[in-house]
Formats: C-alpha cells, sequence, structure tokens
C-alpha cells in the first residue's frame, strides 16, 4: 500500500480532518494534503509521525516472493494444483483477431 493510501485511510478511520491531522502531527494542512494526493512522498519518519498523530502504529512487514501459497504436502496435492492450473488456462479464450506478423511501417535510409 502506498503512503497516500495509508495517510488518507487512517486519517477517515479516526474520522480526523486533514487540518486536525496536520496539527496533531506538527505540520501543515497543505503537506498533509499534498501527501494523500500523491504529490509529495513522506519519509519513513513523517509518515510513522502521521500514522501516529492519529492515534495507530505503521508497522512494515517483509514478505519473500511466494508467500501466501504453501508448498503441496504430497503428490495428490501436486497434482490438484497442477489440474487446476491447466484448467484455468483451458478457460482463457484464444485469440484469433491478432495478425501472424506484426504489422510496421517499413523504413528506408537514403
Amino acid at each position: 500500500m502506498d503512503p497516500a493510501t495509508v495517510i488518507r485511510q487512517v486519517r477517515r478511520r479516526r474520522g480526523l480532518t486533514q487540518a486536525e491531522l496536520a496539527r496533531r502531527a506538527g505540520i501543515s494542512q497543505p503537506v498533509v494534503s499534498a501527501y494523500e494526493r500523491g504529490r509529495r512522498d513522506p519519509t519513513y519518519g513523517t509518515l510513522r509521525k502521521l500514522v501516529e498523530a492519529a492515534g495507530e502504529r505503521l508497522q512494515l512487514v517483509t514478505v519473500p516472493p511466494g508467500a501466501g501459497v504453501s508448498a503441496p504436502v504430497d503428490l495428490a496435492e501436486h497434482g490438484r494444483r497442477l489440474l487446476e492450473v491447466l484448467s484455468l488456462a483451458d478457460a482463457v479464450p484464444a485469440s484469433t483477431s491478432r495478425p501472424s506478423r506484426m504489422a510496421a511501417p517499413r523504413l528506408v535510409s537514403r
């Protein structure tokens, strides 16, 4: 989630206006607005200060690639997953409108 979304969601969840959040965090309301619109990026410290000023705690979590998908426990589970992927691939319609060659203008140097 990007910093703009974090700030906006925390502020709204706590029922604060931008001016109230800015006052609590010790920054100006136009800066809070710029952060929420993604026009400026806060430092980690500023983001933490804004979240804490709203009464919440900022927590960063790293997740390795592929996290959330556990390894199959046995060959049967592996086979079920493979069938699901192949069925999904079968369900995707083949595109017939694409030309076999890319049409592009020829460039001729003189």
